[in-house]
């Protein structure tokens, strides 16, 4: 490829390192992005400079990772991490190297990276490259390939299974054959990776163009059964009479029909997991000869619980997810009233009901491998849309009384307060002209007089009815 064109700020910083007898290389990621004709502003550097002598060449430097070589170098708004040369040995806990060793040339310093792609340099600031792996070459050919023994790059950081898994799914590369061959023995290291590593590289993954491609190589080098085991157990479930496919094969189908239409990551998650429970829920229907999974989305929203909690995701994220499986089985009809769209939509919660009309077509692609036609949800769309344009109360907080509205009308402080407003909700979504104080309130003293002859169990305020005379 020749020389390359240096980024004006990156050849300042060379001239800087250069000035000081000092040799400075772009690597990683970026110059990945060459190679594949991307653009990149992610820079990270390797130089013989030790990290002391960078930080007396540069005004601020953060020692982020010191004690592996690495600082953070902030240069006039550029943010680059800066590396010495150095080899690595014995990673005790299957990710970080218990020793580092400086070396003195770059050729020595690319030899310890993970794959050919990540192994070239560019040398700055003249641009000249350096690609003693022929890590171009397998960019041309479209290729994973490990430095070296891939027995030795895996053993040394159990995540690079994951990050071949990964590349993959992002770059729709094959596995070179030692390489693949080589992921069932490091399963053993990758089991020791923390959960929260899992979770980035598993995240990239589905975030991918193709996660599919990244999960068929999960399955095939076993590190599906080690990591999502509740995916895995879906191979072979048969779906004979409303699915071509077994689940396994249909929810990877829903979560590539997710990723190509560019639907958000929790999407591509729920799509991936929304059918988890059905080797539980699974019953062959003897008679008519297909398989029925009645209520499997409630096995699902367990272990889907279970994975997003072991994999330490964000609690924020988990509802999300959940909810979206919980509700993934509607099933609407034009004969549903308006009071039946707006139950569905309080159930949804009207913050996901997009993604929640996003993940049924999602489904529906897993199910015969065809795109559906997303006309067929404009009618409920249209629906809810309408729904939501009048004026009506679709929670708690809408309505037109609140809890000290309600004591104040004499209603007894207690738990029944709660039961009381729950049940004006509900009457509002049956008819939402009773949304007014003055209705609400009638309705709430009635309710309130039912409890007081029999009472809510457990409530303080009311032991019972009283005794007569």
């Amino acid at each position: 490829m020749g020389n390359l064109r240096i980024h004006p700020l990156l050849r300042e910083m060379a001239y800087i390192f250069t000035g000081a007898g000092k040799e400075v290389y772009l690597v990683g990621g970026a110059v990945r992005d060459i190679f594949l004709g991307r653009d990149s502003a992610d820079w990270d550097l390797a130089t013989n400079a030790r990290p002391e002598e960078v930080m007396g060449l540069f005004k601020r430097v953060i020692p982020t990772g010191i004690r592996h070589g690495t600082v953070t170098v902030r240069h006039r708004g550029l943010s680059v991490e800066v590396t010495t040369f150095r080899t690595e040995s014995q990673y005790s806990d299957g990710r970080r190297p218990d020793t580092i060793q400086y070396a003195s040339t770059i050729e020595e310093d690319l030899s310890r990276r993970d794959f050919t792609m990540n192994a070239a340099a560019v040398r700055l600031p003249e641009g000249r490259i350096v690609d003693p792996f022929d890590g171009h070459g397998d960019i041309r050919r479209r290729l994973i390939r490990c430095v070296g023994r891939a027995e030795e790059r895996f053993a040394e950081d159990g995540l690079r299974p994951m990050r071949a898994v990964r590349f993959a799914a992002q770059l729709g590369f094959d596995l070179e054959d030692k390489t693949l061959a080589a992921i069932p023995g490091a399963l053993d290291t990758t089991a020791k990776v923390a959960p929260e590593r899992l979770r980035e590289e598993l995240d990239k993954t589905i975030a991918a163009p193709m996660p599919q491609t990244g999960f068929i190589v999960m399955e095939e080098t076993g590190l599906l059964k080690l990591i999502l085991p509740e995916l895995d157990a879906c191979r072979g479930v048969e779906q004979r009479g409303y699915h071509r496919y077994d689940v396994l094969d249909h929810s990877l189908f829903a979560c590539a029909y997710a990723a190509k239409k560019g639907f958000s990551t929790e999407v591509r998650m729920a799509a991936l997991f929304h059918d988890l429970g059905k080797p539980a829920a699974a019953r062959k229907d003897e008679e008519r000869g297909i398989w029925t999974f009645y209520k499997h989305e409630q096995e699902s929203v367990r272990l889907t619980e279970g994975i997003l909690r072991r994999l330490r995701y964000p609690n924020a994220v988990i509802e999300r997810v959940l909810r979206l499986i919980r509700e993934h089985m509607f099933h609407y009809e034009e004969t549903w009233n308006d009071a039946a769209v707006r139950r569905f939509i309080i159930r949804a919660g009207e913050d996901l009901i997009p993604c929640l009309l996003q993940l049924r077509l999602a489904d529906s692609a897993g199910t015969l491998g065809i795109e559906p036609d997303p006309a067929i949800l404009l009618p409920f769309r249209r629906r809810i849309e309408a729904s939501l344009a009048k004026t009506g109360a679709l929670s708690l907080k809408d309505l037109a009384v609140n809890g000290r509205d309600l004591m104040a009308a004499g209603v007894a402080p207690g738990r029944h307060v709660g039961i009381i407003l729950g049940e004006l909700l509900e009457a509002v979504v049956e008819d939402p002209d009773l949304n007014t104080r003055e209705k609400l309130l009638e309705i709430a003293g009635n309710i309130n007089k039912r409890y007081q002859e029999k009472p809510v169990p457990g409530d303080p305020h009311h032991p019972g009815p009283r005794p007569a005379g």
